[in-house]
This record gives C-alpha cells, structure tokens and sequence, in this order.
C-alpha cells in the first residue's frame, strides 16, 4: 500500500464517520435548540429539562437510522477487506 492509498483510506473513513453521526448529532441539536427555546419562553430553568427530551429523541433517532449506520459502516469494511484481499 502506497500513501495515496491510504490517505483516500482515511479520507474515506472520516467522511464515513461523518456522515454517520450528521444525522444523529443534527436532531440532538435541534432537540436542544427546541428545548431552549421553551425554557426562555416560559422562564422554566429546570436543568434535567434539558436532558430527558435530548435523550429520547437521540435513542429513537439510533433506532431509526441504525440501519442506514450499519449499511455505511458495512461498505466501508467491504472496501478495506477487498484492498487487503488485492495486496
């Protein structure tokens, strides 16, 4: 293996890494932003507030697109495993 492979190894990896977590850590934002906009709306300051409605939503947002995950993580190994296969 030469380092321009495994520097498009890598760049593979990384976009794979991000574009597994986007979605997950896109709806903890959105969640989070919701979530402080009621509290600044309503002047509740509670602090586990933040946290229950945060956690829900990231558990079923891993039950709904642990799938699409697997399959991205899956076709990332397939193409490692082919690259050893070829040396």
């Amino acid at each position: 293996m030469n380092g321009a492979e495994v520097l498009d190894l890598a760049r593979d990896a990384v976009w794979i890494t991000l574009e597994t977590a986007a979605p997950i850590m896109l709806i903890g934002l959105t969640v989070g932003v919701v979530v402080a906009l009621f509290q600044a709306l309503t002047q509740i300051q509670e602090m586990t507030l933040v946290f229950v409605p945060k956690i829900v939503a990231i558990f079923a947002a891993l039950i709904l697109f642990l799938p699409f995950m697997g399959a991205m993580l899956n076709g990332l190994a397939g193409r490692i495993f082919e690259r050893i296969a070829a040396m």
